[in-house]
Parts: structure tokens; C-alpha cells; sequence
């Protein structure tokens, strides 16, 4: 099955599984993140993901951004390390009430 993410789709990461009605209720937007789009590194060619944090999070402290290989961005979960998660890929669009 190919996935594609277009440009303002909401994706969940699969740690958004891990979060408490309490944490969600103080942080609805935990681990849910917009696609701006996808881009190749211009030194490596290596495909890269690119999405904005819709929560606070250190990873963009001074950028506007968040990147990551593309591949592993599109990866399945680690079922081994992370056996009590439902979901099956790291990243999965998001959808109000699947949480």
C-alpha cells in the first residue's frame, strides 16, 4: 500500500497512542503535526519529510520545521520495542475520535 501525505494533511505520531485522557485533555494537539511537504537533501539525495509541530515541542527551537528521512518517516512502528501500540506505521493521518 503507497502512502502519500499531500501539503496540510495532519498526521499522529504512534506515541500519541501512549498519551493519558489527562495529558490530551491539557494537550489536544500532542504528537499531531502538519506536512508541509517532502524534499531532497541537495549534498546526499537523500528524500526527507518535512511537517510543523502543532504543539510545543524543543525539536524546532529556532527553526520554523521538522525533517526526517523520508523512509524513516514512512517506516512501520517497532512492534518488538513498542509491542502495546496499535497502530502500524510511525506516522498515520490523523482522524478526530481515533485516538
Amino acid at each position: 500500500m503507497e502512502r502519500n501525505f499531500k501539503s496540510g494533511t495532519i498526521v499522529q505520531h504512534f506515541k500519541r497512542e501512549k498519551m493519558t485522557e489527562e495529558e490530551l485533555k491539557n494537550n489536544p494537539t500532542g504528537y499531531l503535526y502538519e506536512i508541509i511537504g517532502t524534499a531532497k537533501h541537495t549534498e546526499d539525495g537523500v528524500s526527507l519529510m518535512i511537517y510543523r509541530p502543532l504543539y510545543k515541542t524543543d525539536c524546532i527551537v529556532g527553526v520554523e520545521y521538522a525533517a526526517r528521512p523520508l523512509d524513516m518517516f514512512m517506516s512501520e512502528v517497532d512492534h518488538e520495542k513498542y509491542p502495546e501500540i496499535k497502530q502500524k506505521y510511525r506516522f498515520e493521518e490523523f482522524k478526530e475520535g481515533n485516538e
